[in-house]
């Protein structure tokens, strides 16, 4: 029987970029605007957090900003002071030292530069991942954003966090990228996908990610087509990560899926 007790997703910023960035090889020219989202899943065991966001200081602190994103070929995100999770956690009555356990997908800056607000919670992340992310593999990963934390609980493999909310592996755009099942209390479950499908498109057409580990799109590809095999066989919906149509039709923030 499931854990889970209540379900919000969290925007955390927006971002603005070529489409090219979602869609692999598909919408140059065409400019999109993503959600930046975290997930935060109550359970009867404690407080779940998948992803973190943006570091805010490296968007609101001039140096900072030019030293991460001053390469950058589109704008940086834009993170509103509500759009922190500091500020999302405050509106549920919560603090950052109320999240048990940072699930992180994958360490690129927009899910793992928030890390610095969770030094109190247990952090999860591929090995492989953790890995690419201290070559780095590429530039999306900022070294900063991770380089302070001393323990990880590293998988390698499919696992349940708590009895409703599994892990699940989905390598491609990443080397370690782990996507996740949450069963509710009621009603379909849903399935993260993570990055491993931005848009409803990857999905529906069977597209890789613009950027896919080493260049090669054959594992992120396997990814999709495993995760809309694993929603058919568990009922689930499958939640895209970059997709605003799929989020403003979804979001119900402050109040939460149950």
């Amino acid at each position: 029987m499931t854990q889970v007790r209540k379900f919000w997703p969290l925007l955390t910023a927006t971002h603005t970029y070529e489409k090219t960035v979602s869609t692999r090889h598909r919408g140059q020219g065409e400019m999109i605007t993503a959600p930046i989202l975290a997930y935060l899943i109550e359970t009867a065991n404690g407080r779940i957090l998948y992803d973190v966001g943006c570091d805010h200081r490296k968007l609101q602190v001039p140096a900072l900003r030019q030293r991460f994103y001053g390469g950058f070929p589109f704008e940086p995100p834009v993170m509103r002071e509500e759009d922190r999770l500091s500020a999302r956690l405050a509106v549920l009555g919560l603090s950052p030292k109320d999240v048990d356990v940072v699930f992180l997908g994958h360490l690129h800056f927009d899910h793992a530069g928030g890390l610095h607000e969770f030094c109190s919670a247990e952090l999860h992340v591929h090995e492989k991942e953790l890995a690419a992310a201290r070559e780095p593999a590429d530039d999306a990963y900022f070294a900063d954003d991770f380089a302070a934390v001393k323990s990880w609980r590293c998988a390698c493999c499919d696992y349940d966090l708590v009895p409703g909310v599994r892990a699940i592996e989905t390598p491609g755009h990443t080397a370690g990228h782990m996507s996740m099942l949450v069963e509710l209390p009621q009603g379909a479950p849903i399935l993260l996908c993570g990055d491993a499908a931005d848009l409803t498109e990857n999905l529906e057409d069977e597209v890789a990610p613009g950027l896919c580990y080493r260049d090669d799109e054959t594992q992120a590809l396997a990814s999709i087509r495993g995760l809309k095999q694993l929603a058919k066989e568990t009922g689930a919906k499958l939640w895209p990560n970059h997709d605003l149509p799929f989020f403003l039709a979804h979001n119900c923030f402050p109040q939460p899926l149950t």
